[in-house]
């Protein structure tokens, strides 16, 4: 093989994984859906229902971790097995919760380690361990627009349910489709020490990995940016159906307005990996939550109309998950595909604990003020403070002494 000539790309991987993404995200993007129809049904406040999917949030994110170290040393089929036993068992808790306790238990706990287990940092690191470097962030755009594709398409699919069979049976039905899971991962059996890139990597603990990685500057940026990310979706994610409710807009707008930022979340996130491996992903970053900061700030000052829904989904959903190529990316690049997993865990971490934020200061001070405005308008500043950090992070390999 010419040296010029780049390895195919490793499809039957990447359409498994892609397919397990779609998969993983479509419930979860779907929760907005649910949370009216359950608390007519039990009674209960805006802010139990934030809370369980702010825990969701958290989970996912404290578990990532913990789920992409073990992908990387055990091997990453085995972790997604347990993804889809783990979604289809939270589901059904969810569907049957008698109580907030096990709504929480549920929707939360078991649903939020699933999507821990089966959530990019682990998908995307054994992507990167079957690509070169140049092939990349391309793999991780196509990654990351299934799980654009998943909330495109259970958003109209969650609320047909809803209509047809109530919200009860509606999440049994889309448990019982997370056991696709663990079929689709047989073609992700490998660990770290797999795949074509295996080769030349630097070798070293995890533990001595996460010490290099949270002593390096631009990876403590990346992570703090990462944060806002994970505020400003999971906060539109569980409550943008039921703030357009608030504001008078027919529900149906509120499934459109869903469909459409998964649509151009698709379309966004492959132009995002296209992007990213041709200019400087740091300053890619910082355009994006410029964008989502001004695009959050029009919608909230102009008339607020079905038009304006539409274009403002159109919009974010263009900006939705652009980010997590570039952010992937750079992890790879400052630290190899080794320990990938647990590193890109760490900064999804952060993400999800900005999730949590957001969902559950979305109900909290709902509830309190009655009004969503205080947390959109702190999106639209926590969106201008990652441009600021994502711009200073250096796009190259952390520097290591030579060995002796």
């Amino acid at each position: 093989m010419s040296a010029k000539t780049a390895p195919p790309m490793p499809w039957l991987i990447i359409a498994s994984g892609s397919m397990i993404v779609l998969l993983v995200f479509g419930p979860r993007s779907a929760m907005g859906f649910f949370l009216l129809p359950m608390l007519m049904d039990t009674g209960w406040e805006r802010s139990t229902f934030g809370l369980a999917m702010a825990l969701q949030n958290l989970f996912w994110g404290l578990s990532q971790p913990f789920f992409g170290a073990l992908a990387d040393k055990h091997g990453t089929g085995r972790v997604l097995v347990l993804s889809g036993l783990l979604y289809a068992l939270g589901l059904f808790v969810m569907a049957h919760a008698a109580a907030p306790l096990w709504l929480h238990v549920g929707g939360g706990l078991l649903t939020g380690m699933a999507v821990g287990a089966g959530s990019f940092s682990v998908v995307l690191s054994a992507f990167a361990r079957h690509v070169t470097p140049q092939q990349r962030s391309m793999a991780f755009g196509i990654g990351t627009a299934a799980g654009s594709a998943g909330m495109f398409l259970f958003a109209p699919v969650s609320q047909t349910l809803i209509t047809l069979y109530g919200w009860s049976d509606s999440l049994t039905i889309m448990g019982a489709m997370m056991l696709a899971v663990p079929l689709l991962a047989l073609p992700l059996r490998g660990n770290a020490s797999s795949g074509s890139q295996s080769q030349g990597q630097f070798q070293q603990s995890a533990g001595a990995a996460l010490r290099e990685a949270l002593g390096h500057r631009s990876y403590l940026l990346l992570t703090s940016g990462f944060f806002v990310c994970g505020f400003q979706v999971a906060f539109i994610t569980a409550h943008f159906p039921a703030y357009l409710g608030d504001i008078g807009i027919d529900a149906r707008y509120a499934v459109i307005a869903m469909a459409c930022i998964g649509f151009f979340n698709i379309l966004g996130s492959l132009a995002a990996g296209v992007i990213a491996q041709r200019y400087s992903k740091p300053y890619f970053l910082a355009l994006i939550y410029v964008g989502r900061s001004i695009a959050v700030t029009a919608f909230l000052l102009f008339p607020q109309t079905p038009t304006s829904v539409i274009l403002f989904a159109v919009v974010m959903g263009l900006l939705w998950l652009s980010t997590v190529p570039p952010t992937n990316a750079l992890v790879a690049i400052m630290f190899g595909t080794r320990h990938l997993g647990m590193l890109g865990g760490v900064v999804f971490l952060s993400h999800q604990i900005g999730s949590f934020l957001g969902v559950w200061l979305g109900g909290y001070l709902y509830d309190h003020f009655g009004t969503y405005g205080p947390v959109w308008w702190l999106g639209v500043a926590l969106g201008l403070f990652a441009a600021i950090v994502h711009w200073p992070i250096r796009e190259r390999p952390v520097e290591r002494a030579l060995a002796a």
